[in-house]
Protein backbone atom coordinates (compact mmCIF):
# COMPACT_ATOMS: atom_id res chain seq x y z
CA UNK A 1 0.00 0.00 0.00
CA UNK A 2 1.39 3.20 -0.98
CA UNK A 3 1.90 5.28 2.29
CA UNK A 4 0.08 8.80 1.22
CA UNK A 5 -3.11 6.64 0.69
CA UNK A 6 -3.27 6.32 4.20
CA UNK A 7 -5.90 8.49 6.09
CA UNK A 8 -5.13 10.08 9.44
CA UNK A 9 -7.25 11.21 12.03
CA UNK A 10 -5.81 14.17 14.07
CA UNK A 11 -7.91 15.77 17.68
CA UNK A 12 -6.88 19.22 18.86
CA UNK A 13 -5.57 20.68 15.19
CA UNK A 14 -6.14 24.16 15.74
CA UNK A 15 -3.08 25.14 16.80
CA UNK A 16 0.29 23.74 18.50
CA UNK A 17 1.11 20.26 17.75
CA UNK A 18 -1.76 19.20 16.03
CA UNK A 19 -1.76 22.22 13.88
CA UNK A 20 2.10 21.07 12.71
CA UNK A 21 0.84 17.30 12.19
CA UNK A 22 -2.02 18.24 10.16
CA UNK A 23 -0.37 20.53 7.79
CA UNK A 24 2.78 17.87 7.36
CA UNK A 25 0.77 15.35 6.37
CA UNK A 26 -1.26 17.39 3.79
CA UNK A 27 1.68 18.88 2.26
CA UNK A 28 2.98 15.33 2.06
CA UNK A 29 -0.29 14.17 0.22
CA UNK A 30 -1.51 12.89 3.18
CA UNK A 31 -5.34 12.51 3.74
CA UNK A 32 -6.92 14.08 6.63
CA UNK A 33 -9.66 14.55 9.18
CA UNK A 34 -8.94 16.84 11.45
CA UNK A 35 -11.35 17.72 14.56
CA UNK A 36 -11.89 21.23 16.52
CA UNK A 37 -14.01 22.66 19.33
CA UNK A 38 -14.17 26.20 16.46
CA UNK A 39 -14.53 25.38 12.83
CA UNK A 40 -13.45 28.95 11.90
CA UNK A 41 -10.20 28.38 13.83
CA UNK A 42 -9.59 25.58 11.93
CA UNK A 43 -10.20 26.15 8.62
CA UNK A 44 -8.17 29.37 9.27
CA UNK A 45 -4.69 27.96 10.37
CA UNK A 46 -5.43 24.95 7.66
CA UNK A 47 -8.20 25.85 5.23
CA UNK A 48 -11.40 25.05 4.09
CA UNK A 49 -12.55 21.40 3.26
CA UNK A 50 -10.92 19.66 0.04
CA UNK A 51 -10.60 16.20 -1.73
CA UNK A 52 -7.45 15.94 1.23
CA UNK A 53 -8.34 17.51 4.41
CA UNK A 54 -11.89 17.18 6.16
CA UNK A 55 -12.12 19.67 8.81
CA UNK A 56 -14.88 18.70 11.43
CA UNK A 57 -16.54 20.41 15.03
CA UNK A 58 -16.04 17.49 17.48
CA UNK A 59 -16.95 17.81 21.30
CA UNK A 60 -14.66 15.13 22.00
CA UNK A 61 -16.02 14.63 25.43
CA UNK A 62 -19.46 13.67 23.74
CA UNK A 63 -19.29 9.95 22.84
CA UNK A 64 -22.33 10.67 19.43
CA UNK A 65 -20.14 13.72 18.67
CA UNK A 66 -16.88 11.35 18.81
CA UNK A 67 -18.79 8.52 16.55
CA UNK A 68 -20.55 10.58 14.31
CA UNK A 69 -17.34 12.38 13.12
CA UNK A 70 -15.32 9.38 12.54
CA UNK A 71 -18.02 7.04 10.49
CA UNK A 72 -18.02 10.77 8.38
CA UNK A 73 -14.17 10.46 7.89
CA UNK A 74 -14.53 6.70 6.88
CA UNK A 75 -17.73 7.74 4.89
CA UNK A 76 -15.47 10.18 2.93
CA UNK A 77 -12.37 8.69 2.86
CA UNK A 78 -12.98 5.06 2.94
CA UNK A 79 -11.40 4.09 6.20
CA UNK A 80 -8.96 5.34 8.63
CA UNK A 81 -5.70 4.03 9.03
CA UNK A 82 -3.96 6.48 11.72
CA UNK A 83 -5.63 7.95 14.90
CA UNK A 84 -3.68 11.05 16.93
CA UNK A 85 -5.32 12.16 20.16
CA UNK A 86 -3.93 15.01 20.55
CA UNK A 87 -6.41 17.46 22.15
CA UNK A 88 -5.15 18.80 25.25
CA UNK A 89 -6.09 20.86 28.45
CA UNK A 90 -3.54 22.70 30.38
CA UNK A 91 -4.37 22.53 33.80
CA UNK A 92 -1.73 24.33 36.49
CA UNK A 93 -1.83 24.72 40.41
CA UNK A 94 -1.14 23.14 43.57
CA UNK A 95 -3.24 20.11 44.75
CA UNK A 96 -4.56 21.59 47.26
CA UNK A 97 -5.61 24.37 45.41
CA UNK A 98 -7.28 22.59 42.53
CA UNK A 99 -10.80 22.39 43.31
CA UNK A 100 -12.79 19.25 41.97
CA UNK A 101 -14.07 20.68 39.36
CA UNK A 102 -11.37 21.46 37.93
CA UNK A 103 -9.51 18.15 38.09
CA UNK A 104 -11.96 16.15 36.51
CA UNK A 105 -12.45 19.04 33.68
CA UNK A 106 -8.84 17.76 33.07
CA UNK A 107 -9.18 14.27 33.27
CA UNK A 108 -12.49 14.98 30.64
CA UNK A 109 -10.64 16.36 27.81
CA UNK A 110 -7.01 14.56 28.53
CA UNK A 111 -8.19 10.92 29.64
CA UNK A 112 -11.86 10.37 28.81
CA UNK A 113 -12.03 12.13 25.36
CA UNK A 114 -9.00 10.01 24.61
CA UNK A 115 -11.38 6.97 25.53
CA UNK A 116 -14.08 8.39 23.34
CA UNK A 117 -12.11 7.97 20.24
CA UNK A 118 -9.89 4.87 21.02
CA UNK A 119 -13.32 3.15 21.14
CA UNK A 120 -14.82 4.20 18.66
CA UNK A 121 -11.71 3.57 16.28
CA UNK A 122 -11.66 0.28 17.24
CA UNK A 123 -14.17 -1.09 15.55
CA UNK A 124 -13.17 0.23 12.23
CA UNK A 125 -9.70 -0.85 12.82
CA UNK A 126 -10.59 -4.32 13.56
CA UNK A 127 -12.44 -4.85 10.61
CA UNK A 128 -9.64 -4.05 8.60
CA UNK A 129 -7.46 -5.97 10.83
CA UNK A 130 -4.94 -2.68 10.53
CA UNK A 131 -4.46 0.49 12.36
CA UNK A 132 -2.27 2.64 14.57
CA UNK A 133 -3.27 4.82 17.66
CA UNK A 134 -1.00 7.71 18.75
CA UNK A 135 -1.74 9.06 22.35
CA UNK A 136 -0.05 11.94 23.25
CA UNK A 137 1.23 12.31 26.43
CA UNK A 138 3.93 13.76 28.38
CA UNK A 139 7.52 13.36 30.10
CA UNK A 140 5.32 14.90 32.75
CA UNK A 141 3.58 11.32 32.46
CA UNK A 142 6.56 9.09 32.90
CA UNK A 143 8.36 11.46 35.99
CA UNK A 144 5.37 13.83 38.06
CA UNK A 145 8.27 15.66 39.80
CA UNK A 146 7.02 19.05 38.73
CA UNK A 147 5.74 21.28 41.44
CA UNK A 148 2.13 22.58 40.24
CA UNK A 149 1.46 20.16 37.94
CA UNK A 150 0.07 17.68 39.63
CA UNK A 151 -3.68 16.91 37.96
CA UNK A 152 -1.93 17.30 34.58
CA UNK A 153 0.84 15.04 35.30
CA UNK A 154 -2.11 12.66 36.75
CA UNK A 155 -3.86 13.14 33.33
CA UNK A 156 -0.73 12.18 31.38
CA UNK A 157 0.40 9.13 33.73
CA UNK A 158 -3.39 7.88 32.84
CA UNK A 159 -3.20 8.05 29.05
CA UNK A 160 0.51 6.09 29.49
CA UNK A 161 -1.38 3.29 31.31
CA UNK A 162 -4.49 2.94 29.28
CA UNK A 163 -1.79 3.19 26.40
CA UNK A 164 0.17 -0.27 27.67
CA UNK A 165 -2.98 -2.06 28.28
CA UNK A 166 -4.83 -1.09 25.04
CA UNK A 167 -1.46 -2.38 22.87
CA UNK A 168 -1.91 -5.82 24.27
CA UNK A 169 -5.61 -5.45 23.40
CA UNK A 170 -5.03 -4.36 20.05
CA UNK A 171 -2.34 -6.51 19.24
CA UNK A 172 -4.19 -9.59 18.07
CA UNK A 173 -6.15 -7.43 15.34
CA UNK A 174 -2.89 -6.10 13.96
CA UNK A 175 -3.37 -2.59 15.14
CA UNK A 176 -0.43 -0.79 16.66
CA UNK A 177 -0.41 1.71 19.76
CA UNK A 178 2.52 4.52 20.48
CA UNK A 179 2.14 6.50 23.43
CA UNK A 180 4.27 9.92 22.87
CA UNK A 181 6.29 11.56 25.64
CA UNK A 182 7.62 14.58 24.14
CA UNK A 183 9.81 16.87 26.86
CA UNK A 184 8.25 20.15 27.90
CA UNK A 185 10.28 21.92 24.95
CA UNK A 186 8.09 19.68 22.60
CA UNK A 187 5.03 19.58 24.72
CA UNK A 188 1.24 20.38 24.45
CA UNK A 189 1.03 22.38 27.70
CA UNK A 190 3.80 25.43 26.04
CA UNK A 191 1.88 25.11 22.49
CA UNK A 192 -1.52 26.32 23.32
CA UNK A 193 -1.61 29.31 24.95
CA UNK A 194 -3.10 30.40 28.23
CA UNK A 195 -3.19 27.69 30.81
CA UNK A 196 -6.11 26.98 33.26
CA UNK A 197 -4.95 28.15 36.88
CA UNK A 198 -6.27 27.23 39.90
CA UNK A 199 -9.34 29.82 40.73
CA UNK A 200 -8.50 29.28 44.57
CA UNK A 201 -5.20 30.75 45.28
CA UNK A 202 -3.53 29.76 48.61
CA UNK A 203 -0.75 32.12 49.80
CA UNK A 204 1.33 30.02 51.25
CA UNK A 205 1.78 27.90 47.79
CA UNK A 206 3.40 31.64 46.59
CA UNK A 207 6.62 29.41 46.30
CA UNK A 208 5.30 26.85 44.11
CA UNK A 209 4.01 29.44 41.57
CA UNK A 210 7.36 30.86 41.70
CA UNK A 211 9.02 27.93 40.50
CA UNK A 212 6.25 26.96 38.41
CA UNK A 213 5.87 30.28 36.30
CA UNK A 214 9.99 30.53 36.11
CA UNK A 215 10.07 26.94 34.74
CA UNK A 216 7.24 28.08 31.79
CA UNK A 217 8.73 30.69 31.03
CA UNK A 218 12.59 29.19 30.51
CA UNK A 219 10.59 26.42 28.59
CA UNK A 220 8.27 28.70 26.77
CA UNK A 221 11.29 30.75 25.41
CA UNK A 222 13.09 27.84 23.39
CA UNK A 223 10.08 25.93 22.03
CA UNK A 224 8.88 26.97 18.63
CA UNK A 225 10.47 24.10 16.83
CA UNK A 226 9.01 21.69 18.86
CA UNK A 227 5.29 20.81 17.41
CA UNK A 228 7.12 20.73 14.31
CA UNK A 229 10.00 18.40 14.73
CA UNK A 230 7.45 16.59 17.21
CA UNK A 231 5.02 15.86 14.19
CA UNK A 232 7.91 14.83 11.64
CA UNK A 233 8.87 11.86 14.00
CA UNK A 234 5.14 10.86 14.35
CA UNK A 235 4.85 10.94 11.00
CA UNK A 236 8.30 8.83 10.60
CA UNK A 237 6.84 6.14 13.37
CA UNK A 238 3.93 5.56 11.52
CA UNK A 239 5.78 4.72 8.16
CA UNK A 240 8.66 2.74 10.29
CA UNK A 241 6.83 -0.76 10.20
CA UNK A 242 8.04 -1.03 13.28
CA UNK A 243 7.07 1.56 15.79
CA UNK A 244 7.73 1.81 19.65
CA UNK A 245 5.03 1.30 22.26
CA UNK A 246 6.82 4.40 23.87
CA UNK A 247 8.34 7.41 21.99
CA UNK A 248 9.82 9.99 23.99
CA UNK A 249 11.24 12.71 22.25
CA UNK A 250 13.71 15.40 23.23
CA UNK A 251 16.60 15.07 24.80
CA UNK A 252 14.99 16.67 28.27
CA UNK A 253 12.98 13.41 27.92
CA UNK A 254 15.56 10.65 28.06
CA UNK A 255 17.76 12.84 30.80
CA UNK A 256 14.50 12.99 32.99
CA UNK A 257 13.34 9.20 32.08
CA UNK A 258 16.77 8.24 32.53
CA UNK A 259 16.64 10.17 36.03
CA UNK A 260 13.14 8.32 37.47
CA UNK A 261 14.29 4.55 36.54
CA UNK A 262 17.52 5.27 38.73
CA UNK A 263 15.43 6.47 41.42
CA UNK A 264 12.70 3.47 41.22
CA UNK A 265 15.85 1.03 40.89
CA UNK A 266 17.44 2.72 44.47
CA UNK A 267 14.24 2.77 46.25
CA UNK A 268 13.82 -1.00 45.29
CA UNK A 269 16.69 -2.08 46.19
CA UNK A 270 16.97 -0.09 49.56
CA UNK A 271 13.74 -1.76 50.98
CA UNK A 272 14.01 -5.04 48.32
CA UNK A 273 14.97 -7.52 51.18
CA UNK A 274 12.25 -6.07 53.51
CA UNK A 275 9.22 -5.14 51.37
CA UNK A 276 9.11 -7.96 48.93
CA UNK A 277 8.93 -10.50 51.74
CA UNK A 278 6.03 -12.83 50.78
CA UNK A 279 4.37 -12.09 53.99
CA UNK A 280 3.48 -8.51 53.53
CA UNK A 281 2.07 -10.30 50.48
CA UNK A 282 -0.98 -12.12 52.35
CA UNK A 283 -3.51 -8.78 53.02
CA UNK A 284 -2.00 -7.00 49.53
Amino acid sequence: MDSKSKVWYVTGASNGLGLSLVKQLLAGGYRVAATSMNLADLECAVGEANSNFLPMVVDLTKEDSVSASLQTAVDTFGKIDVVVNNEDHGQIGSLEELSDKEARATFEINVFAMINVIRNSMPHFRKQQSGHIFNISSIGGFSGGYPGFSIYCATKFAVIGVSESLAMEAKPFGIDVTVVLPDYFRSNLLSYGPLSVAERQIPEYDIVRDVQQAYLQAKDSIQDAGPEKTAGVIIDVAESGDSPLHLFLGKEAYEIADQKVLEVKKDMCLWKSIAAHSDLAVNG
